[in-house]
């Protein structure tokens, strides 16, 4: 009888450290994400492929809120387990627009509008100055990337501002931006002639096809087994 209830409670001491070995995951990766602090409440971050801000950090679970409304809860041994994107915990950020110009266009010019649009704009900072770089000599265009530093809270106005701003900018002093184009030519197909061995008259391929029909119906057959 001893040896049973030995037995028996092994089991039950394995089957329980297998159901909570979860939860201990979880505690103790939370415990470990509450001491490091890699995220805190408030702060706009990507764990384990979901983005959004930062409801509440648990000892169990994380909880996100996604820019449309939507409350993700995140065990923490994932938080703790996967790569951490922070966007909002450095006070700068840097803005990137990218912009493609035609081949026919002044390469100096674009930069120069380019550069002058983001100096002059009130939110884009001094320090790092902004810059202009050709990123790729592609198909159809001469692809640029518009970079300028800007504090974290206004990087997205900045954003906004720099893509309509550098389109009406090229826009105003005729620098093309090229979009995908397809020319479609119309060729016309003049019907070709037939003639039939019964008859020297020349007809058409159309009127070819309504002889056809006409013989089929009236011998009674279906039109589509012709075919």
């Amino acid at each position: 009888m001893d040896s049973y209830i030995v037995g028996v409670s092994a089991a039950i001491g394995i089957v329980l450290g297998l159901g909570l070995q979860d939860t201990f995951t979880n505690l103790t990766a939370g415990v470990c994400v509450a001491a490091i602090r890699p995220i805190d409440t408030g702060e706009i971050v990507t764990v384990n492929e979901q983005t959004g801000k930062v409801r509440s950090v648990g000892l169990m679970s994380t909880e996100l809120l996604t820019l449309d409304n939507q409350l993700i809860t995140i065990p923490n041994k994932l938080v703790w387990g996967s790569s951490i994107v922070n966007m909002t915990r450095m006070p700068t950020r840097r803005v990137s627009v990218n912009v493609g110009i035609s081949y026919s266009s002044s390469l100096e010019k674009a930069t120069e509008i380019a550069l002058n649009l983001m100096k002059t704009h009130p939110l884009v900072l001094k320090e790092p100055e902004p810059a202009v770089v050709t990123t790729e000599l592609a198909n159809s265009s001469i692809n640029l990337q518009l970079r300028a530093w800007a504090k974290t809270g206004e990087m997205v106005t900045v954003k906004n501002d720099l893509v309509a701003g550098i389109f009406d900018a090229y826009t105003k002093e005729g620098i093309e931006i090229p979009f995908p184009q397809m020319d479609i030519n119309i060729k016309e197909i003049k019907p070709k002639e037939i003639k039939p061995k019964e008859s020297g008259k020349h007809i058409t391929e159309p009127d070819m096809t309504a002889l056809e029909e006409k013989i089929v119906l009236e011998e009674g057959r279906d039109v589509e087994g012709l075919y």
